[in-house]
């Protein structure tokens, strides 16, 4: 995912198994394309490659799913305003990882992911579901999430947790989306503002009444 001024925005859709990731991908797409918005879905290699093959990936096979899987995104990013990545290759890492105890694969899947504009995480509020060859079982949703929200720290990637059932995640995740897709309005309203504003390290929301501060005595 190699930054590019005239590549597209990625929201990078990550999380343990079994936690709505591809059913949240496919709700943003199907809202934001109603909107007119020129908006890409990328969809899960290690997914295909399971298809494919009829098995799990080996360990010597990890790193050219990983690659494909940023390969894909950054297509997509070429052409469309907005990418939905339906995971990106830092999964790939991270159950290289938990199952094959090989951390090679996080310094350049680290990088490709930064390159996102925002990260949805998703929560581990739902219950697990067997999904063919894919998933490894409920026990390591916490595992994995552990090592993901790790990961993304070493990114300092920002990303915003998506709980909720049904339509009230897909509307968390649409809000946390609109943030993004708002910034370059706020950041004009905040340049006409004739008060003096602070924005926090968590937040660059320059209308939220937090952040308006009472100018310094004379």
């Amino acid at each position: 995912m190699a930054g590019s001024q005239s590549m597209g925005q990625v929201v990078a859709i990550v999380g343990a198994e079994s936690t709505g990731k591809s059913t949240l991908a496919l709700e943003l797409h199907r809202v934001l394309t109603a909107r007119g918005m020129s908006v890409a879905l990328v969809t899960e290699a290690l997914r295909d490659f399971c298809d494919q093959h009829g098995r799990t990936p080996r360990v010597d096979e990890q790193a050219a799913i990983a690659a494909e899987q940023s390969r894909r995104i950054h297509e997509a990013a070429a052409t469309h305003a907005l990418v939905l990545a339906d995971t990106t290759a830092l999964m790939i890492a991270v159950y290289s990882d938990l199952i094959f105890q090989d951390n090679s694969l996080y310094a350049q899947t680290e990088h490709d992911h930064a390159q996102a504009s925002m990260t949805l995480l998703t929560a581990l509020d739902l219950p697990w579901e067997r999904d063919g060859l894919i998933r490894d079982g409920p026990h390591v949703r916490v595992p994995v999430d552990t090592l993901v929200r790790q990961a993304l720290q070493r990114t300092s990637a920002p990303y915003a947790v998506v709980a909720g059932v049904g339509v009230a995640r897909v509307q968390r995740a649409l809000e946390a989306v609109e943030h993004l897709l708002d910034t370059p309005a706020r950041q004009a309203r905040a340049g006409q503002g004739t008060r003096w504003r602070w924005f926090c390290e968590n937040c660059d929301d320059g209308e939220c009444e937090q952040h308006w501060l009472p100018r310094a005595a004379p």
